[in-house]
């Protein structure tokens, strides 16, 4: 019995991944695609119009698993919804001192393909973190906090720009830094939340 699509696709993806995250996108073909999958290149073509389109597809692949680690690691951590954030940054920066951490996907692939800003990936890219913006700016809002959007706004903004610094400088310690950060910008708007609150009759 023939395998079913659906399973040779995933195989591909997966192949495609792990090689585009290890190398980089520009620095593999699909011949090693399908080398790696286990697939002709013709069975590759029949699933993927383009190698543009197994690019996407990656992206698109690492999309939902990823924000669904990140709100999994906000909703175990312990304390305030300053904490809460603060563990995102922690736990990336543990998964950043593994040898093979090569920073963030959609980052690296927005880099790599900056001269074609209409390219199917960089948009997944955007609604990744745009989703992520989204989802954070609902927590905080949940919290009382009238500055919820903004607030979302610069964590997204320390997040980025540590994954650049900590990929610049192999350094995780920047992560953790950035996520304390995250947490004092927080902490300060739950100090505003609660300098306004009616006082007690």
């Amino acid at each position: 019995m023939s395998e079913p699509a659906t399973t040779t696709r995933e195989r591909i993806v997966s192949a495609a991944a792990r090689l585009f995250y290890d190398k980089g996108i520009r620095n593999v073909g699909v011949d090693a695609v399908a080398a790696k999958a286990g697939v002709t290149k013709r069975t590759l073509y029949y699933h993927f119009t383009s190698k543009d389109d197994l690019i996407a597809a990656y992206l698109a692949a690492r999309d939902q698993p990823n924000l669904a680690l990140f709100r999994r690691w906000f909703g175990e951590a312990q304390g305030d919804v300053a904490a809460r954030v603060e563990a995102i940054f922690r736990h990336l920066a543990a998964a950043a001192r593994h040898p093979r951490w090569k920073g963030c996907g959609f980052l690296r692939t927005a880099a790599e393909l900056a001269d074609l800003p209409g390219h199917p990936a960089i948009k997944i890219g955007a609604a990744h973190k745009k989703s992520f913006e989204a989802w954070l700016r609902l927590e905080l809002e949940h919290e009382g906090l009238d500055d919820a959007a903004l607030l979302a706004r610069q964590v997204v903004l320390l997040l980025d720009g540590s994954f650049a610094v900590v990929l610049l400088h192999r350094d995780p310690d920047y992560m953790e830094a950035a996520g304390k950060a995250a947490a004092t910008l927080i902490t300060a708007a739950l100090g505003r939340r609660t300098s306004r609150a009616p006082a007690a009759a």
